[in-house]
């Protein structure tokens, strides 16, 4: 049964060189997901209030999916190419229950 998880990952101060870096990997993994029918959303966070935030870059990114287990969703956080490429400095997943829309 899959169960919706929120996975939160907290951007490494400056991290704009590393994300861009790593992005297309990410994207790839997300774009998997949406495929799959498994992602809710994703995104990053702005480091300043803009849309478009240049050189401030990202404090962060919420990804919420579908998976069958809070392990499944961990392992599948754990395997993101930002990890691997030291963008975040933590990450946190979390069940997530969808109420609206």
């Amino acid at each position: 049964m899959n169960l919706f998880y929120a996975i939160v990952g907290e951007d490494v101060p400056n991290s704009l060189e590393r994300r861009l870096s790593a992005r297309p990997a990410h994207l790839a993994r997300l774009q998997q997901l949406q495929l799959e029918g498994r992602l809710l959303l994703a995104g990053p966070f702005p480091a300043i209030d803009s849309p478009d935030p240049g050189p401030a870059g990202f404090s962060g990114s919420l990804i919420v999916a579908a998976f069958d287990s809070l392990g499944d969703a961990q392992r599948w956080a754990d395997a993101d190419p930002y990890v691997a490429a030291g963008v975040y400095a933590a990450v946190k997943v979390q069940p997530f229950k969808k109420v609206l829309p």
